[in-house]
């Protein structure tokens, strides 16, 4: 069970002058109503296959929870039979004596957590005969009885008996883990794919604003050679550009269609024709994470950290039945029963409580295997899985505190990055400004202008690649600390 809150998302401020340039929408322009983050996680957690398929997995360990504890559930089995029998007795002066037998058998057995089985068992059976000699024909026979065999070394114990359950129910919690994983995969990877769209469509504008630039410097350059004061050279060179920025634009509309399939491959099912609206980055300056606080969070909330501590678990239970294997096997057992046998149903059943025919039986049976050496091997494979497991909870947690002190890192980096990558832009639009401004004075030639004009491009794209590789790693490091279920108010039913 999976629920979002939704929030807004500020909008990503560039400079006015690229909304002045861009032309007409095109296929890869955003088209509907704005789509936010929040939207995209609802659709993801909603419609994505690699959640869909994980879920299964989670539904097969509650079955295999309930498969374990049926092993303790009652048995109730019923036979019965009917026979015929003819053939010549010596003893008698009867010949072709005729025996005819209906026999009716109901018992109910129960598996106890103490490893003890406990069977209760009745029977009912007649027989007739045309034999004169017999004293009751036909003759009804009935008995009950209750059996009990307790181990008393190999498999006793409660902790060996309720093994399989307890495996199970953390089986059930891993297979919860591993889908909460799964969920904090998707989270991520859906913020990284809306954070690439949000470039691609930001630098599209780019590209579309420097070709605007690039046209109005050629229709200029034409007019400055009619009136004589640029050469065919210039006109050339702004021609250039102008191509050069064509294709980058092309290449910008392409990389569109690219992420907006990118971000439909992760929220929707064969969905790619689906209209994508307006996203946004947010605008608010991410505060400098704390290593500590990252590093207590992540080994608090890490599914696979988690899940290699319940597999410990797990291993710690088969080595105690291991142990219990690794024993001679001992087995107490008795039995007690009533019999009669008389001449109706009713009476040979009312005669059962206290009718004179009774028996009774202990037995204590030994069982041990030459050696016992496949017990000793299987004893040693439990020893073993576990100190293996025990140093892969070692691994994963020294993986884990890398992972982190990476992605504190990439944020402090990226931040850095972003305010640098500003500044290069305000200067980048200055430098172009002055170049443009020398232009028109006649003071500067159109390859400065397009020097300058490429410059402030790639500034531009340059800044806006750092705010998105910033929102990236503060995904990381979110999923890493498993608290992107908290910022989107995201629960799951483990």
């Amino acid at each position: 069970m999976m629920s979002l809150k939704a929030f807004r998302l500020p909008f990503l401020s560039l400079t006015a002058a690229v909304a002045a340039f861009v032309p007409a929408v095109s296929a890869a322009d955003a088209t509907g109503p704005e789509l936010t983050l929040e939207d995209c996680i609802a659709r993801a957690l909603e419609k994505n296959f690699t959640l869909r398929i994980q879920s299964f997995d989670a539904a097969n360990a509650r079955e295999a929870l309930t498969a374990s504890e049926a092993g303790f559930d009652p048995t109730l089995t019923l036979r019965t039979s009917r026979s015929f029998s003819q053939s010549d007795v010596a003893a008698t002066t009867l010949t072709g004596t005729r025996s005819e037998l209906s026999d009716t058998r109901v018992g109910i057995s129960q598996r106890l957590t103490s490893g003890a089985t406990v069977n209760l068992n009745g029977s009912l059976n007649r027989n007739e005969t045309n034999n004169t000699f017999s004293t009751l024909n036909p003759a009804y026979n009935a008995d009950v009885s209750l059996s009990v065999s307790q181990p008393l070394l190999k498999n006793a114990g409660f902790t060996v008996n309720k093994a399989a359950i307890n495996r199970a129910e953390l089986g059930v919690t891993r297979a919860g883990l591993d889908f909460r994983g799964q969920i904090l995969q998707v989270v991520r990877n859906t913020e990284a794919s809306y954070y690439n769209l949000v470039f691609a469509r930001e630098q599209l504008k780019v590209r579309r604003m420097s070709l605007a630039l690039a046209e109005r410097l050629f229709e200029e350059n034409k007019t400055r050679r009619n009136t004589g004061v640029a050469t065919d050279l210039d006109v050339l060179q702004a021609e250039v550009g102008v191509a050069n920025a064509r294709r980058s634009v092309l290449e910008a509309e392409k990389l569109v269609r690219d992420r907006q399939d990118d971000l439909l491959n992760l929220i929707g099912q064969f969905e790619f024709d689906s209209a994508l609206g307006e996203v946004r980055l947010p605008a608010d300056r991410p505060a400098i994470p704390d290593f500590s606080a990252s590093y207590q969070l992540a080994r608090s909330n890490q599914p696979e950290y988690q899940s290699v501590e319940a597999s410990l678990k797990q291993l710690e239970l088969d080595l105690v039945t291991a142990r219990s294997a690794n024993r001679p096997s001992l087995d107490l057992g008795g039995a007690v029963g009533h019999n009669t046998r008389d001449r109706s149903t009713g009476r040979a059943l009312n005669r059962l409580p206290d009718g004179d025919g009774y028996s009774w039986q202990v037995d204590l049976s030994l069982s041990m295997p030459w050696g016992m050496r496949g017990d000793r091997a299987r004893l040693r494979i439990a020893q073993n899985n576990l100190e293996r497991e025990q140093s892969r909870l070692q691994q994963v947690e020294q993986n884990l505190l890398a992972q982190v002190r990476a992605a504190v890192r990439a944020v402090e980096t990226n931040l850095e990055s972003a305010d640098i990558s500003a500044k290069a832009t305000e200067l980048s639009v200055r430098q172009y400004e002055l170049e443009k401004a020398r232009f028109d004075a006649g003071l500067s030639t159109s390859r400065l202008v397009l020097e300058a004009q490429d410059a402030l491009e790639r500034a531009r794209v340059s800044e806006l690649q750092a705010k998105v590789n910033l929102r990236t790693a503060i995904a990381d490091l979110q999923r890493l600390e498993g608290s992107s279920l908290a910022r989107y108010n995201i629960r799951t039913d483990e």
